[in-house]
């Protein structure tokens, strides 16, 4: 009998996260990038940051000190090599889908550029990462797949999650960034590894011009 209400409350636990899951996941980013007007998008982001944050502070087993878990499991090699791939694809990407916002903000508004490197980090990288990394594979780690899958999930969703700025060039680089940022999480166990990863991406996009597929008012809705 105890064996049989174990299962059972089991069951219901798992069915109650696929059904957050889903609505955290996939339903919220759906419904922001489909019916909410572009200037409401950073208020609708910042309460999905939120509730998140608070969705993983109670989940169980969760300790915010395990976030510094093999905090320095990463090589500057491997972080330069990182750099230098990011330069080359941004640069070639604005160059040819944007010529004429190539490195606009190194160019012309160089403070501008030093204030977003400065911010990026903490008020969008780290946060992502808290959502699609630890919330991801520690409050839904009983209802994920295995194996690759898990990643190809991870990176899907996080594409999805930027569907709000329609555009196909956003889609790539973050199912991208997806794949590049969960491995950093899982397989080298830091998620300040996927932080700086994710700063270091963004930062290089926003110098390269790419930001300008990233800014809520050149949002173009295609409907």
């Amino acid at each position: 009998m105890n064996r049989q209400s174990n299962w059972s409350e089991t069951s219901a636990m798992q069915h109650r996260l696929r059904l957050e899951f889903g609505l955290f996941f996939i339903a919220v980013p759906v419904v922001i990038a489909v019916f909410f007007p572009p200037d409401w998008m950073f208020p609708s982001l910042f309460t999905f940051t939120a509730i998140g944050i608070v969705l993983l502070h109670f989940t169980p087993g969760f300790a915010w000190a395990e976030l510094r878990y093999n905090w320095r499991n990463w090589s500057w090699r491997e972080l330069a090599v990182f750099a230098v791939a990011m330069i080359a694809i941004c640069s070639a990407l604005v160059l040819i889908t944007r010529p004429g916002a190539a490195f606009s903000l190194l160019l012309n508004h160089p403070k501008l550029l030093a204030f977003i490197w400065i911010g990026y980090p903490l008020a969008s990288a780290l946060p992502q990462e808290l959502l699609f990394r630890s919330l991801f594979f520690r409050r839904y780690r009983s209802i994920l797949p295995n194996g690759r899958a898990v990643y190809l999930l991870n990176a899907g969703l996080f594409s999805l999650a930027h569907l709000m700025y329609w555009s196909w060039i956003v889609a790539i680089m973050t199912f991208g960034g997806g794949l590049l940022f969960s491995w950093a999480y899982r397989q080298r166990g830091s998620f300040f590894y996927a932080v700086l990863l994710h700063a270091i991406a963004g930062n290089i996009i926003f110098a390269a011009g790419l930001g300008i597929y990233f800014y809520s008012g050149n949002v173009q809705r295609p409907f």
